[in-house]
């Protein structure tokens, strides 16, 4: 018999951080995310802007006084109601191969949601942005570049045996540096310097606020036609930026031009999980001072002792009157030469979900190889709207294969 406890003491949310070291102690590919984070993300109102307009509830679940899974359910309410059904997410679901134990923790998040007013939830899902700990491992289980989650694969057999739906696939892929950029994107880099004066400069981090500005105003136009999108706010940004700016390598954060107006951004961060392996996500006092000297000078230390070689392009985007100016060609080829310079030796394109073809079309343009694919899922609580949401889905399934055929 499972039991679910919420984390209502200092007890219990330290058993829901410790829970993952023991379920992946022997797995050589998984890293343990930072407590400090974790903390920060579902603990500290403060800390994240999410808690402004929703909310977050954590379980652990035991059985016979043994920890055996974890979850946690959240939502926020100009998120929640863009769709039919409000939806909150669930996510940092962790759990023994047990059927039980895990529908007992999709049962006590479902009920939360509820409580909340909730009528569907998406999962694993993040609490905030979607640039991070989004998407189930479904394909490709080596170790994830910082950000991105790993979990076993008998997760996916939870989620599909409960009801959980597909709502979007996600592709990753990794580009080798080694490997010349294909001469295509050499030949569109070229002519739309000379056709349309694209250019691109680094974000500086003594302009971070302007860049950021940038990012605002170009994130808010090149994502307003996707479906259910929720426009970036000034503080929101100001969040972000300051995140970043204690790991951004200013080589890696690309921001394009056209005829000196902000045209579009390519984010790309260190891999922090080749760094943050052996905390085991216990960062000690000692350990947070040696890694605030050791990513002096763009991560010197790390990179010159051949630990931090890979990156990870988190996210890109262009406004849609430059889309077709060649701008992502020269975001991504421009800068390859310093990056190769700087000793990355891999660059992992995560994640592009199949609701954006235009951009997935750039990333295997680029030649990259199959690195892995996440899954995100959608479950509606009322049976009747979520059998016409399966029906809806296989519908737009259908007339996007019958499009292809009709390509070819």
């Amino acid at each position: 018999m499972t039991e679910i406890r919420k984390t209502d003491t200092a007890a219990e949310i330290q058993a829901f951080l410790d829970f993952p070291r023991a379920l992946y102690a022997k797995d050589p590919n998984w890293v343990c995310p930072l407590d400090v984070e974790l903390r920060n993300l579902l603990f500290n109102r403060a800390k994240n802007p999410a808690f402004k307009d929703g909310d977050a509830r954590c379980f652990v679940a035991y059985q016979k006084g043994r920890l055996v899974g974890r979850i946690a359910a959240f939502y926020q309410k100009k998120r929640a109601m863009k769709f039919e059904q409000p939806t909150g997410g669930v996510g940092f679901f962790e759990c023994i191969d047990d059927d039980e134990t895990a529908f007992a923790l999709f049962d006590a998040a479902r009920a939360q949601l509820r409580a909340w007013g909730m009528e569907a939830m998406d999962g694993p899902v993040n609490f905030g942005e979607n640039d991070r700990n989004t998407g189930l491992l479904v394909k490709g289980f080596s170790q994830t570049a910082y950000g991105m989650p790993y979990n076993p694969p008998y997760y996916l057999r939870f989620f599909e045996n409960y009801g959980f739906d597909v709502y979007f696939v996600q592709s990753s892929k990794e580009l080798d540096l080694a490997q010349p950029p294909p001469e295509r994107f050499v030949k569109i880099t070229k002519y739309a310097q000379e056709k349309y004066n694209v250019s691109v400069k680094y974000a500086s981090k003594d302009k971070l606020d302007v860049f950021g500005e940038y990012f605002r105003e170009i994130y808010n136009d090149a994502w307003r036609f996707h479906e259910h999108f929720v426009p970036l706010e000034a503080e929101e940004v100001r969040q972000i930026v300051s995140e970043l700016s204690m790991i951004l390598i200013e080589e890696m954060t690309i921001f394009a031009f056209v005829k000196g107006e902000p045209a579009g951004f390519l984010i790309c961060l260190p891999d922090l999980n080749q760094i943050i392996k052996p905390f085991r996500g216990k960062l000690s006092l000692w350990d947070g001072l040696m890694f605030m000297w050791r990513k002096r000078n763009k991560f010197e230390w790390y990179r010159k002792n051949g630990i931090l070689t890979r990156g990870r392009v988190m996210i890109m985007g262009v406004k849609p009157k430059f889309q077709k100016h060649g701008v992502e060609s020269a975001m991504a080829i421009l800068p390859m030469d310093d990056c190769r310079r700087l000793g990355f030796k891999k660059i992992e394109l995560s994640w592009v979900g199949d609701f954006n073809p235009g951009m997935k079309a750039v990333m295997d343009a680029t030649g990259a190889a199959f690195a892995r694919e996440h899954r995100t899922f959608r479950y509606i609580f009322d049976p009747e709207k979520r059998a016409a949401a399966q029906k809806a889905r296989a519908v737009a399934i259908d007339n996007r294969a019958k499009a292809k055929v009709h390509e070819v």
